[in-house]
Formats: structure tokens, C-alpha cells, sequence
């Protein structure tokens, strides 16, 4: 049989359930490390535990309440119930083992004063504009508050920086130098 009619993955248990934790576990490359901050992990596991023990046992009682109701194949609220666990069950099994494989990354006195991984950056443009960002890992990033992944261009550029020092990052729209004007790693 020809190769191209064949499927290299084995399709077994660990295959991910649906095209979120697809995307996910696709933003790494096979074999590389996740990591996260200690803020980003808690709040991995308070999701969890509040899928498993709250949200969960919530909706469990409701379908159990709808199936009581008699014809389950023309009952919408247990149609979307039962809909709604396997969202919840398919979120835990990707936390649960999510979190088995993330590195926390605690910095270390030695990083202070340059950008590493969980560090606030303040960086101003060619402009003059300033703007501050926190770089996290890839499961924590959230471009609403400033946390941009490790693997973004911008964080590329300035990891290793010091205040002062200038970065060339590389975007879509062509170069554009910035300079370094405070690192922390407290929250500004």
C-alpha cells in the first residue's frame, strides 16, 4: 500500500479529544519543554479543581434531574448536559495531563536587572511609546494584560536584555528597534 494513504500517528488514547488541545499541544515542538510561571500553574490547578469539584458534580445533578424527566431523546436539557460533561471531562483529561508536564520556572536573584522568563519588560519604540509585558509560557499568555509567550518575536528579541540595551525584533510588518527601559520581576 502506498504511503500516502496511510496515517503516521497511531491514533491511541493519547491523541487529543478535539482541535483545542490540538492547537495547543501543537504550539510546542515535539520534545520541548513547557514552561510556566508559579502564578500561571495555581491557576492550572484552581481550574481543575474547580472543573472536578464544582462544575462537575453541578452539572451531573442537572442531567440527572433531566433523565428523571422521562424521553431523554427529545430533552434538550439533558441533550445539552450530557454535551456539557464531555466539554468538562475532555477539559480535565488535558489540565491533568497538562500539568504533569510543565516546568515551573522561579527566578532566580541572579536574573535580576535582565529579561528572562516571567519577567515585567518596559520597552520603548523607535516612537517614543512605552509599553510593559510580563513573558510567560505558552499556557499562560494573555495579550489583554501584557503577558506574551516566550516564543513570540517580541520576547525572542529581549530575552537576555539588560535596561538600556537595544533589540531588533523581526515582525510581519518589518523591523523595529526598542530599547529596554526597566525590568522587573515584581508586577509594576
Amino acid at each position: 500500500m502506498s504511503k500516502a494513504f496511510t496515517r503516521e500517528d497511531d491514533g491511541g488514547l493519547d491523541a487529543p479529544d478535539d482541535e483545542a488541545e490540538t492547537e495547543k499541544d501543537a504550539s510546542a515542538p515535539k520534545g520541548a519543554k513547557a514552561y510556566i510561571t508559579p502564578q500561571g500553574y495555581r491557576k492550572l490547578q484552581e481550574e481543575l479543581e474547580h472543573l472536578w469539584k464544582v462544575e462537575r458534580p453541578r452539572v451531573t445533578s442537572e442531567v440527572a434531574a433531566a433523565a428523571a424527566q422521562g424521553d431523554r431523546s427529545e430533552n434538550a436539557e439533558y441533550i445539552y448536559g450530557k454535551k456539557r460533561l464531555r466539554e468538562i471531562d475532555r477539559r480535565v483529561r488535558f489540565l491533568s495531563k497538562r500539568l504533569d508536564v510543565l516546568t515551573i520556572v522561579t527566578p532566580s536573584k541572579e536574573q535580576h536587572g535582565k529579561v528572562f522568563f516571567g519577567a515585567w519588560v518596559t520597552i520603548e519604540d523607535e516612537d517614543g511609546h512605552q509599553a510593559t509585558y510580563r513573558i510567560v509560557g505558552g499556557d499562560e499568555f494573555d495579550s489583554d494584560h501584557g503577558w506574551i509567550s516566550v516564543d513570540s518575536p517580541l520576547a525572542r528579541a529581549l530575552l537576555g536584555k539588560a535596561v538600556g540595551e537595544e533589540a531588533t525584533v523581526v515582525r510581519p510588518k518589518g523591523r523595529a528597534e526598542v530599547v529596554v527601559v526597566r525590568v522587573t520581576y515584581e508586577a509594576p
